[in-house]
């Protein structure tokens, strides 16, 4: 092996005037450095795009979030409450009331879903960090609040903390099919704009937080709850707990973790990512297709060189390694620039931002990108293979080649 490297690295670093062969293999190095760098930069950004999706949701998503398998509502009591928060690893849980609702605010209206909360609601998530307007306190002493989305703000132009002008919510009364006046079928309660928060577009214009006793109250749910948030005393138990509650509810119930409640939406990513490193890694084969026209000219080039080496001992294995380590070389060469110059963007776009989304809605200015060990080890595995595709057949052309046809 020391010889057969040695041998490859003399015909790759040669002196002698440069020839077709060393102009192929300089652009299969130039085109393996890009592709990999291109890669690299790729799925920096999907991680970044993955990574920014779960910081978003959450700020909103607890923990772990128990609802029923068949409805949108299950019933409660005191009993039931106590058994899960005596669960070992859970520090809280709040009762949730969701359900869509008709906001009236002087003369515009909208179709928003009402979140009816408990008060320990705040210490489950980060909204309080979204808020852009107001105070997210949805109780004062003995006043009641509504925390907006500023989707919802701006749909209705709602001015937070108005007295004048409170918010109008309408639900159907169960039962009611009156059509001399539509708005006695509706229920109708009122109450204060508190805050105004910005999370994501998703949730800014559609949501609205209120005290769970107003939802209960409009709802007309009684001892109904449309799921149960559960906060961890440990995130690393968070399995363990979520088996634990799995086994308390039994088979009515669905106890999902973060990644559970939007797994659709994290499956589309990683499924998108996969797709973007199948498509470069055949741009890195199609780039290393020169590796394999350089080699095979090498080895025509180099015939009375492998005669030599055979009279000399030379078996056909080491003339073989010979040629599939000048192929590792101008491959590896490539690949390490490209490693490197893809790490070195991804971390000036992480330090400074260059490239910026381009929209004053955006989340964030710039794109995000997060790199991870596990993207370059990928990718050195799949131009470890390529190589060696693209180098097996003519280094056994070589190794076949016979002493008495080239001396």
């Amino acid at each position: 092996m020391n010889v057969a490297l040695f041998i490859a690295r003399r015909y790759f670093f040669s002196k002698k005037k440069r020839n077709i062969i060393n102009i192929i293999s300089i652009i299969a190095m130039i085109g393996v450095g890009v592709g990999t760098m291109a890669l690299i930069v790729v799925l920096s950004v999907f991680n970044g795009l993955e990574d920014l999706i779960r910081s978003l949701y959450g700020k909103f998503d607890p923990e772990i979030k128990i609802t029923a398998v068949e409805g949108k509502s299950f019933e409660t009591n005191a009993q039931f409450l106590d058994r899960i928060r005596k669960t070992p690893g859970v520090a809280l849980l709040t009762e949730v009331i969701e359900d869509n609702a008709l906001l009236r605010y002087n003369d515009r209206q909208m179709v928003v879903k009402v979140k009816g909360v408990t008060d320990n609601f705040f210490q489950q998530n980060q909204i309080d960090s979204a808020i852009v307007d107001g105070d997210y306190h949805l109780k004062r002493g003995n006043q009641q609040f509504a925390l907006i989305g500023r989707g919802v703000q701006y749909q209705l132009s709602i001015r937070p903390e108005n007295p004048f002008s409170p918010l109008q919510f309408l639900y159907p009364k169960a039962g009611k099919k009156t059509i001399i006046n539509p708005e006695n079928a509706f229920r109708q309660l009122g109450i204060q704009a508190g805050g105004i928060f910005a999370i994501e577009r998703q949730y800014d214009d559609q949501y609205v937080f209120v005290p769970l006793s107003f939802a209960e109250e409009l709802l007309s749910y009684g001892n109904k709850r449309t799921s149960l948030e559960i906060k961890t005393d440990n995130l690393d138990n968070i399995d363990q707990v979520k088996s634990d509650l799995q086994k308390l509810l039994g088979k009515e119930f669905n106890v999902q973790d973060s990644e559970e409640q939007h797994v659709s939406l994290l499956r589309a990513v990683k499924v998108e990512k996969l797709f973007v490193f199948v498509t470069f890694t055949f741009v890195l084969l199609i780039a290393s297709i020169n590796i394999f026209f350089s080699l095979s000219m090498l080895v025509l080039d180099k015939q009375k060189d492998i005669a030599i080496l055979a009279s000399l001992g030379a078996d056909p294995g080491t003339i073989r390694k010979v040629f599939l380590l000048e192929g590792a070389i101008v491959a590896f060469t490539g690949a390490i620039v490209g490693l490197v110059v893809g790490g070195t963007i991804c971390w000036l776009q992480q330090t400074f931002g260059w490239v910026s989304m381009g929209m004053s809605t955006s989340v964030v200015e710039a794109y995000p990108v997060l790199m991870r060990p596990t993207d370059f080890l990928l990718t050195a595995a799949a131009i470890i293979l390529i190589t060696f595709l693209v180098s097996i057949r003519p280094a056994r052309r070589a190794a076949a080649l016979t002493i008495r046809d080239n001396l």
